[in-house]
């Protein structure tokens, strides 16, 4: 098994072990035990969080993984990296200083009624933290060791979140008490992710600048850009949510969009480790590798991803009615609806593989600085008129059509740029099988408990779809991996 199925397997149980527990989190814990207004006081809290992240970071982590295979001896590569953690700190310090100088910036993010305004340390505390720990793996991902990292970015934070909300509900924390062990387990989580990163690789300092800053600085400036649109785009539906309706409307939006994510799941595994992979071949000028990576990981993401968009979608009203019953709150099930929308744009996501990558580690990067503040500047027009029109379900009609729009135009730019795009004929096989099997399941009703019709719907759809794939040959690497597992038996 290579280095990218290896991992991305690792990663994916990481990943799908964390979905586990923050969907025990999302549905049942934080609703039962805090209650809606408190979880999407929260949710909203740390949304806010990650859209100023990117102010921090400033797109170092991105350099490092573009510019590191680059280097042309290890004085350089620990150049880079000390650097790394020595930029953020010019941004850091000043912005800090502003937030709490300048009432204005506070008026920019909550309204005036918002209880969020109160809790402006842990919105500051948990993006500098996330910062630094972005930073950190990025040291790992060039040393393609993701495992440990994937597992502090995905695991632990679910298992803090639940060991949190049971000292709440036993009454050992109070609200604010939470908080606090919130940034503080934040915190443990860069000290852990700094030692490994050192354990694996520890730079000696020179004092002395990359021989290339100023291209380095170019870069972080497009990227860091690029990043903060795109954190935008991300949790902006969920800041505005918060604005425009009552805090627990973010609390049903976030159930729903948890539920969706559950597709990008394979995604966030692979790329941990291709994305690295990337940067090496266009540093390297390999076309055809690059070329071959994009096709893979599009190919497998879609086939992977496509099967759990099929299980989630056909088995939406019975997973609502396990919401209802783990829960005293009725109103979870007016987000059904955003269930399907998110879902597409995150199956059109994994669709197209590493293509993201392809472009933030070329020459044509400055691209995505457009993209991401058109899309992002675009997201914010229609997240006003959709929310104030159909209220929380408008901000994922309002994805939905910003995601799919500005994923073409990324496709447009690869293949005239490249001359290589992510899709083949099989691409479309894949799209047929998981249109075919949603149309043929997701009326089906087996008259039963919902765990039970969940359960038997979805062993049925996945033998069919897996069956199908595997006998048609819609990838290689999934034909061998499972001739692998019937060699072993």
């Amino acid at each position: 098994m290579g280095i990218i199925a290896r991992q991305t397997f690792y990663n994916v149980l990481s990943i799908l072990f964390a979905i586990a527990l923050g969907g025990a989190n999302t549905i049942v814990f934080y609703p039962r035990v805090m209650g809606p207004e408190f979880h999407g006081l929260v949710g909203a809290l740390l949304a806010n969080s990650n859209i100023i992240q990117p102010l921090f970071s400033y797109g170092i982590q991105f350099s490092v993984i573009k510019f590191y295979s680059a280097c042309k001896n290890k004085r350089d590569q620990d150049n880079l990296l000390i650097f790394s953690v020595v930029l953020p700190l010019f941004f850091i310090v000043p912005l800090t200083l502003m937030v709490y100088q300048f009432d204005f910036v506070l008026d920019y993010f909550f309204a005036d009624e918002s209880k969020a305004s109160d809790y402006l340390f842990l919105i500051l505390s948990v993006a500098i933290s996330t910062a630094y720990f972005e930073i950190f793996y990025s040291w790992l991902r060039i040393q393609k060791k993701t495992v440990f990292g994937n597992f502090l970015k995905e695991v632990y934070q679910r298992v803090m979140i639940t060991v949190l909300i049971t000292f709440y509900l036993v009454g050992w924390l109070d609200f604010d008490s939470f908080l606090y062990a919130l940034i503080a387990g934040y915190y443990l989580r860069l000290l852990l992710i700094l030692f490994y990163a050192l354990k694996i690789h520890t730079p000696k300092i020179h004092w002395e600048f990359p021989s290339n800053t100023k291209v380095l600085l170019r870069y972080c400036s497009y990227i860091f850009l690029t990043g903060f649109s795109a954190s935008i785009i991300l949790d902006l539906d969920k800041s505005m949510i918060k604005q425009y309706l009552a805090p627990e409307y973010v609390s049903f939006y976030m159930v729903a969009i948890f539920i969706a994510a559950v597709i990008d799941t394979p995604s966030r595994a692979m790329i941990q480790i291709v994305s690295p992979m990337v940067a090496e071949c266009l540093n390297s000028n390999n076309k055809r590798r690059l070329e071959e990576l994009l096709k893979k990981s599009s190919l497998n993401l879609l086939l992977i991803s496509g099967l759990i968009f099929v299980v989630i979608n056909v088995n939406l009203r019975d997973i609502y009615k396990l919401i209802e019953i783990l829960n005293t709150e009725r109103g979870y099930v007016a987000g059904l609806p955003i269930i399907l929308f998110i879902s597409i744009t995150k199956l059109f996501s994994a669709s197209l593989g590493c293509l993201n990558n392809i472009i933030t580690n070329s020459k044509h990067y400055r691209f995505l600085l457009i993209f991401s503040i058109a899309s992002a500047s675009t997201a914010i027009v229609l997240n006003i008129q959709f929310i104030t029109t159909y209220g929380f379900i408008g901000a994922a009609i309002a994805t939905l059509i910003v995601i799919t729009v500005f994923n073409i135009l990324k496709i447009l730019l690869v293949f005239y740029k490249f001359k290589i795009h992510p899709f083949g004929v099989k691409s479309v096989w894949i799209l047929v099988l998981v249109l075919a099997l949603y149309l043929m399941f997701k009326d089906a009703n087996l008259d039963s408990h919902p765990f039970i019709s969940l359960s038997l719907k979805s062993i049925i759809v996945g033998i069919l779809y897996l069956g199908i794939s595997y006998l048609t040959g819609l990838s290689t690497e999934f034909n061998d991996f499972i001739n692998r597992l019937i060699k072993k038996q």
